[in-house]
C-alpha cells in the first residue's frame, strides 16, 4: 500500500516522501498514530502545492540536525556506573543512561536514537553513535567512570576548601599577630622615652 509520511519514519523516509508499506502496518500503526495519510489522488495534489513548505522545514531540520551534530561530537560525557574488581560494571551502560548525561549537558536526545554496538560492561571512553536524522549521525565520546570517584569528588574539593581557607586564616592570625607586636613595641619604646 502506497502511503504519504506526514513526519520522519526511520528506515523509510520523511515528511512528504511517498512509500509501500504493508496494509495492516499503514491501518494500524501509520494513519492512528498521524505519521501518514493514504496516497490517493486528492492527498498526492495536495503534497505538490505542500512540497515548497516540506522543502523549507526539511532544510531547517538539516540545519539543526548539522548544529547539534556539531555540538554532540565536541562534547564528552562522563557516565558514572558502579564498579567491581578490574573495572568490570555491576550491570551495564544503557542507552537511557547515556541519554541522561546528555541531558544534564543541556543536550536533549531520545534514547531511542542512541546506537550501542554492544553493552558497555567495562571502565574506560567509548565512541556512541546518535543517528540525529535521516542520514545525519554524530558520534559522542562517552566516559564510563566509577561511581565511587565522582561521590568522592565534592569531598575531596570540600577538603581542598576547608584547608585553604584555614590557611588564609592562619595567615591572617600571623598578619594580625605581628601588627599588635610591631603596636607593643612602639608603645613601649614611647613609654620609655
Amino acid at each position: 500500500m502506497k502511503v504519504i509520511l506526514l513526519q520522519e519514519l526511520r528506515g523509510k523516509g520523511g515528511e512528504g516522501d511517498v512509500v509501500e508499506v504493508a496494509k495492516g502496518y499503514a491501518n494500524n500503526y501509520l494513519f492512528r498514530n498521524g505519521i501518514a495519510i493514504p496516497a490517493t489522488k486528492g492527498n498526492l495534489k495536495q503534497l505538490e502545492l505542500r512540497k515548497h513548505n516540506i522543502a523549507k522545514r526539511e532544510e531547517t531540520r538539516l540545519a539543526n540536525a548539522e548544529a547539534l551534530k556539531a555540538k554532540l561530537e565536541s562534547a564528552s560525557i562522563k557516565v558514572p556506573a558502579q564498579v567491581g574488581d578490574e573495572g568490570q560494571l555491576f550491570g551495564s551502560v544503557t542507552a537511557p543512561m547515556i541519554a541522561d548525561a546528555l541531558a544534564a549537558e543541556g543536550i536533549e536526545i531520545d534514547k531511542r536514537r542512541i546506537d550501542l554496538a554492544k553493552p558497555i560492561k567495562v571502565v574506560g571512553e567509548y565512541p556512541v553513535n546518535v543517528a540525529l536524522y535521516r542520514d545525519i549521525k554524530a558520534t559522542v565520546n562517552v566516559a564510563v567512570i566509577d561511581q565511587k570517584t565522582v561521590e568522592e569528588a565534592p569531598a575531596a574539593e570540600a577538603e581542598a576548601e576547608e584547608a585553604q581557607v584555614e590557611a588564609m586564616v592562619e595567615e591572617a592570625v600571623a598578619e594580625v599577630e605581628a601588627a599588635v607586636e610591631e603596636i607593643v613595641a612602639e608603645v613601649q619604646a614611647e613609654t620609655a622615652e
